[in-house]
């Protein structure tokens, strides 16, 4: 379905996961999109943005938002996927049927409380390695390869967006690893930030995130608007 300048699979989580199993079997490297209303927003100028996102064998939705506004145009999505739902899942289905994943992303402190996570709640899944996101772009190459050898089949990256989608576009097939999915904030909330930074820091971080959202959502909306009306006039 395409919708705003950009495709949507209009798929549930269990019919997303087979998908992601399909292409990690096929072992064709291939980026999983998630789409926000400040995604598509940026797809309406960023041309690049929108070839990355639209190639992608697999663009799902976490935005009730994007619901709303597909009914309005008479394109009506289904449903929403949860972004950190469908990483659980998979995490799921890493130990179920012993894909490797690799973490990637968020601060040395965050990440370390994640593996931890991930091994005490899937006791039998085989970590194939992780690093923080704050490496300098000199050092890229040298990530990129220390990705490459662990032989993983999906990899986690916790970048923000548009970031995440340009890097990994950039470095999937040097990566080798036929899964790659970008999971926002999720690492942060597996370490349970809430609990262990400080309560001001914490706040800064939401209202910066709500702020983002609010506008975000009011440019979809206008966005939205002119598309309806000029199908309206067609």
């Amino acid at each position: 379905m395409k919708f705003l300048n950009c495709y949507v699979d209009d798929v549930g989580l269990m019919d997303s996961i087979m998908k992601i199993e399909g292409i990690i079997k096929r072992k064709k490297p291939s980026q999983h999109i998630v789409i926000y209303p400040s995604k598509i927003n940026s797809m309406q100028k960023d041309l690049s943005l929108r070839l990355i996102v639209n190639k992608s064998p697999l663009i799902t939705t976490d935005s009730s938002t994007i619901l709303h506004a597909s009914k309005l145009l008479k394109r009506p999505l289904k449903q929403r996927i949860s972004t950190k739902l469908l990483f659980i899942e998979l995490l799921k289905k890493c130990e179920e049927q012993g894909y490797r994943p690799y973490f990637l992303g968020s601060s040395n402190e965050v990440l370390e409380d994640v593996v931890n996570y991930v091994r005490i709640t899937y006791p039998t899944l085989d970590i194939s390695g992780y690093h923080n996101g704050y490496f300098s772009k000199k050092d890229t190459l040298k990530v990129v390869k220390e990705i490459q050898k662990s032989q993983s089949d999906i990899l986690f990256v916790a970048f923000s967006s548009p970031k995440k989608e340009y890097w990994i576009d950039e470095y999937l097939g040097q990566l080798g690893i036929p899964f790659a999915m970008g999971v926002g904030a999720n690492f942060d909330v597996l370490a349970d930030e809430i609990k262990t930074k400080p309560i001001r820091r914490l706040s800064k971080k939401i209202r910066k995130l709500l702020v983002h959202s609010l506008f975000g959502n009011a440019f979809l909306l206008v966005h939205t608007l002119k598309a309806r009306v000029k199908s309206l006039s067609q």
